[in-house]
């Protein structure tokens, strides 16, 4: 089974956007990296997983219905010159629908609260601020 190849948007000479991964790759492909030299680059040290210059490809112009293992991503991260982490988040932005946020050196109680936060509307945001914001002022009035 594969993904959609991305269609023109109804009425539009536009194309639908790509997948974060897709669009990774395809960023690297613009700024001169060819798919051959991604694809002898792309080899994962540890499991000796290696992606082939179509497949490369295929990950852009016609993304397979499942996301690269965790050994292809690792690859690919090296073909590309950037961070495991930034390609896992591309892939799972892609093929998930979830983006990934960065809260490292936070405790959990933090992750909690910006968990529940993320999720909700503008409004609300703004009534939280405000709440957080008027505490830390009675605070500093207080010392």
């Amino acid at each position: 089974m594969m993904a959609a190849v991305p269609q023109r948007a109804t009425g539009t000479d536009e194309p639908h956007p790509r997948g974060a991964l897709s669009q990774l790759i395809q960023d690297a492909n613009d700024r001169g990296l060819s798919y051959a030299k991604m694809s002898d680059r792309a080899v994962d040290p540890d499991s000796g997983t290696r992606l082939s210059k179509p497949y490369l490809q295929r990950l852009v112009t016609n993304p397979p219905a499942n996301a690269p293992s965790p050994n292809q991503l690792k690859a690919l991260s090296i073909a590309l010159n950037a961070s495991e982490r930034r390609v896992k988040a591309a892939a799972a932005a892609q093929w998930l629908e979830y983006e990934a946020t960065e809260l490292a050196g936070y405790n959990d109680e933090v992750r909690i609260i910006v968990g529940h936060l993320a999720g909700m509307p503008e409004g609300e945001l703004r009534r939280w601020r405000a709440m957080i914001e008027a505490d830390e002022r009675a605070r500093r009035e207080g010392d």
